[in-house]
């Protein structure tokens, strides 16, 4: 399934049609499901053994189409229902990521467009909407003149936008696969932002997998990222973005259950850092889904 009614709709197309590539190298009968207004829009082909979500932001990723498959008792590949919906919500996210104590940056909740800078803040800010992936809405503030215009922009996309303190250091992201993390990827924006510009502009960031941090960062960055993924109850596969300060504390800033999927796509890059190519890649992404729902626990 890719595609679908979200923002994101373009970036989950170019996911769908490369895992779709790599399955058809692997001998798999793939049909590409397109469910452009989302419920009631699609139907599965019958005898469809496993579903392979490539779908992004609302939708796709918020458990909606989880729960619409759960019905239909088919198996599907990622995080299930309720920790879909977990995550796409950065709010809850945090909020499980502190009871599970795992570093999280400072953050408060806006609901206004006219709200105030918080009491007692100081900039640099970052404004994200509570309810949205890929860092659509994402606004980097660094001093007032820029707060109302750039709240402004973030309450465009949802009703509630988060205020998070910036976290001065280096950028990474860890994958998850069968509740193992998989090698640090840092990434370097050309623009000192990884913002969606960045994220889908070629040539606009740098990334280097394995990150060069010493052993004992690398080891806490991935726990990090472990104990993120297991405190909304993820299973199969996600991607954790973490910030590590200058001392190397990692801070987790969300989780993205259904990550970008493309070849050059950093959960791939990833994988194959950690010796597993792409279609290796997809194919035990299959696997885990499989197992799962003929009750074998991984």
């Amino acid at each position: 399934m890719l595609g679908g009614p979200s923002a994101e709709r373009e970036v989950s197309l170019r996911t769908g049609a490369a895992v779709a590539r790599a399955l058809r190298s692997l001998g798999h009968s793939v049909t590409e499901i397109d469910p452009q207004s989302g419920a009631g829009s699609w139907a599965l082909p019958p005898g469809t053994d496993v579903v392979f979500l490539a779908l992004h932001g609302t939708y796709g990723e918020d458990g909606t189409i989880q729960r619409e498959l759960d019905v239909l008792g088919v198996p599907y590949t990622g995080c299930g229902s309720e920790a879909s919906w977990l995550a796409f919500d950065k709010l809850l996210t945090k909020q499980r990521c502190l009871a599970a104590g795992v570093a999280t940056p400072r953050f408060v909740v806006l609901d206004s467009s006219a709200a105030p800078f918080p009491a007692g803040w100081q900039f640099p800010v970052v404004l994200k909407p509570v309810r949205q992936g890929s860092s659509v809405g994402l606004q980097f503030v660094e001093k007032m003149e820029q707060w109302a215009a750039s709240l402004a922009e973030a309450m465009r996309y949802d009703v509630r936008v988060l205020c998070e303190e910036r976290i001065v250091g280096r950028e990474t992201t860890v994958g998850i696969l069968a509740d193992q993390p998989l090698p640090v990827v840092e990434v370097r924006s050309r623009s000192g932002a990884y913002d969606y510009d960045s994220k889908y502009t070629a040539g606009a960031t740098e990334y280097f997998c394995p990150a060069e941090f010493d052993p004992v960062t690398t080891a806490r960055i991935q726990a990090a990222g472990l104990a993120a993924f297991r405190a909304i109850g993820g299973r199969d596969y996600a991607r954790v973005d973490v910030m590590v300060r200058a001392d190397g504390v990692p801070f987790v800033l969300e989780v993205n259950t259904l990550p970008g999927m493309t070849e050059t796509s950093l959960l791939p890059k990833a994988a194959v850092a950690g010796g597993l190519n792409y279609p290796a890649l997809c194919q035990r992404m299959i696997e885990l889904a499989l197992l799962r729902s003929a009750g074998v626990v991984h």
